[in-house]
């Protein structure tokens, strides 16, 4: 375990949140790029908006998990030893290939202005 200042981080209750906080993010992304699948499976009409909200939401989301995960690990994240330097790597390709995450945003504020959403 990492220490600074003498304590284990994973004692220090702004870290127990963090991770929380990171957990629940990495969680609702993967529900939603689920709802989006089955929606796609489906062929339903909602579908392209589903897509569109679970892309935007999980690379953003994922990317600061990995970003705070990158954070604590402190330098040793950088390492190629260590799978945080490829995820940061790929996340952030993520946020632009098919159709970057604005993109994305164009797409779901376009359904909402134009008729409900589901």
């Amino acid at each position: 375990m990492r220490k600074q200042f003498g304590k284990v981080l994973a004692e220090q209750q702004a870290l127990q949140f963090r991770l929380a906080d990171m957990a629940t993010n990495l969680h609702a992304s993967r529900l939603l790029v689920r709802q989006a699948a089955s929606l796609l499976d489906a062929k339903d009409p909602a579908a392209t908006t589903a897509a569109a909200m679970a892309k935007q939401f999980a690379t953003d989301k994922c990317f600061d998990i990995v970003n705070n995960a990158l954070q604590l690990l402190g330098g040793y994240g950088y390492l190629k030893e260590y799978p945080i330097e490829r995820y940061l790597r790929d996340l952030r390709v993520h946020q632009i290939l098919e159709g970057t995450n604005e993109i994305m945003r164009v797409i779901v504020s376009r359904k909402l202005l134009n008729e409900d959403l589901y």
